[in-house]
């Protein structure tokens, strides 16, 4: 696959790769070092919070330098810039100086550098994969990302921080380098379109309003930031469910977490195909469905069984959504515009993430376990009836890889 999307893409695939590993090993690694320095539950959340922030905060912004300058080289120079604070952090660990504060600002550094090289590479694939192509690219990226992010490098990374707290961090530390090697190694990429530049305000200005002007584009973003904000504060209260509603032991709780990523799997190896074959209005329709689905299977389900089923139906859905948005938003936008559209994708995102984080707690613990799940269900069935006019004009914007010449 990596050969047919031609030497460009193998080695952003390789970056990715090689990076979704160190990434998976401080994702399980980084809660049980904070865990280590404080026993605060809020202190603990608030290291995910850290992280989040610069993303409200400085996606936008991040749009505007994507758009202005060389996205290969900002990829390149975010990556080491958090290679250098991963390997900070493992040194004041090996040296008995971490503290909460330290982690803290270690993980905020981490989001700022986050918002830069995911825009850049995510505006960088259309330039190096035909159109045709992108949701065969976009699906071998998420692949890696489940197989080395979510399965396989957390519990290694879970491993080596019982050995060794700090070595995690030092082996996620040299994974940003060798993705910044790869990355820096690309070399058919096309110069940017020149940028007409005015004030940041401008600029941002310009990328929102083309698109809000996108009714595909708008009702997907808007879609994502409602169904984040509702999984997540469902996801929030999930290892709490887990025990009261189905009496699982937390020893597996892990396990029912990785049906999500099973399932994962299952979609990039069907996601393309699936595309091409019903179109992306059937699909992105299907989805709303299956997304209210999930959240009435587990308002219902007693059964550890039948939540595990759930969330591998939802892993696959999710795969599939994601692909189709990034391969329309990637072929869509125009190339000036990449870094600021794609900004204001994130920042829904994420935004949309950080509020459900809140409130699923609160709505739990006003109204019982299962009520963040009946809230969703309400609020994904209300987006799904506004949004199925809209995603009709989605079928317009595919382009079936056996079309490619």
């Amino acid at each position: 696959m990596a050969r047919r999307l031609g030497p460009d893409f193998a080695r952003l695939w390789s970056a990715s790769a090689v990076s979704n590993i160190g990434d998976g090993m401080t994702m399980a690694a980084g809660p049980l070092l904070v865990a280590s320095l404080t026993s605060d539950p809020a202190l603990v959340a608030g290291a995910v919070f850290a992280q989040q922030l610069p993303w409200l905060l400085f996606s936008l912004l991040s749009g505007v330098v994507v758009d202005r300058f060389d996205r290969r080289r900002l990829a390149v120079v975010a990556n080491l810039a958090r290679g250098a604070v991963v390997a900070g952090l493992a040194v004041a660990i090996w040296t008995g100086h971490a503290s909460v504060p330290v982690v803290y600002a270690c993980l905020f550094l981490l989001g700022v550098g986050e918002t830069v090289a995911d825009n850049a590479t995510s505006a960088l694939l259309p330039a190096v994969v035909a159109a045709e192509h992108l949701p065969r690219a976009n699906s071998r990226l998420m692949a890696t990302h489940i197989l080395g992010n979510q399965l396989l490098a957390p519990p290694v990374g879970a491993a080596l921080f019982v050995v060794a707290a700090a070595v995690p961090f030092g082996v996620d530390a040299a994974s940003f380098v060798v993705a910044a090697l790869l990355i820096a190694a690309v070399r058919g990429v096309p110069s940017q379109a020149p940028v007409r530049r005015g004030t940041v305000r401008a600029e941002i200005g310009e990328g929102l309003r083309w698109l809000w002007r996108h009714e595909v584009l708008r009702t997907l973003a808007l879609c994502l930031c409602l169904m984040n904000l509702t999984l997540t504060g469902a996801m929030s209260i999930l290892v709490l469910y887990s025990g009261e509603r189905l009496g699982l032991d937390p020893r597996w709780f892990g396990l029912l977490l990785s049906s999500i990523a099973v399932g994962g799997v299952l979609g990039t190896a069907v996601a393309s195909r699936l595309v091409d074959r019903f179109g992306p209005t059937a699909l992105l329709r299907v989805g709303l469905v299956v997304e209210a689905g999930t959240h009435l299977g587990f308002a219902l389900a007693r059964d550890v069984w039948v939540a595990g089923a759930v969330l591998a139906v939802f892993g696959v859905h999710a795969v599939v959504w994601n692909v189709i948005t990034q391969s329309i938003r990637q072929r869509e936008v125009p190339d000036a515009l990449r870094g600021r559209v794609g900004s204001a994708f994130f920042l829904l995102s994420v935004g949309g993430s950080a509020l459900g984080a809140l409130v699923g707690g609160v709505v739990a613990r006003q109204f019982g376990i299962t009520a963040p799940f009946w809230f969703a269900v309400v609020v994904v069935a209300g987006v799904a009836v506004v949004a199925w006019r809209p995603f009709a004009a989605a079928a317009d914007l595919h382009r079936p890889a056996a079309a490619a010449p």
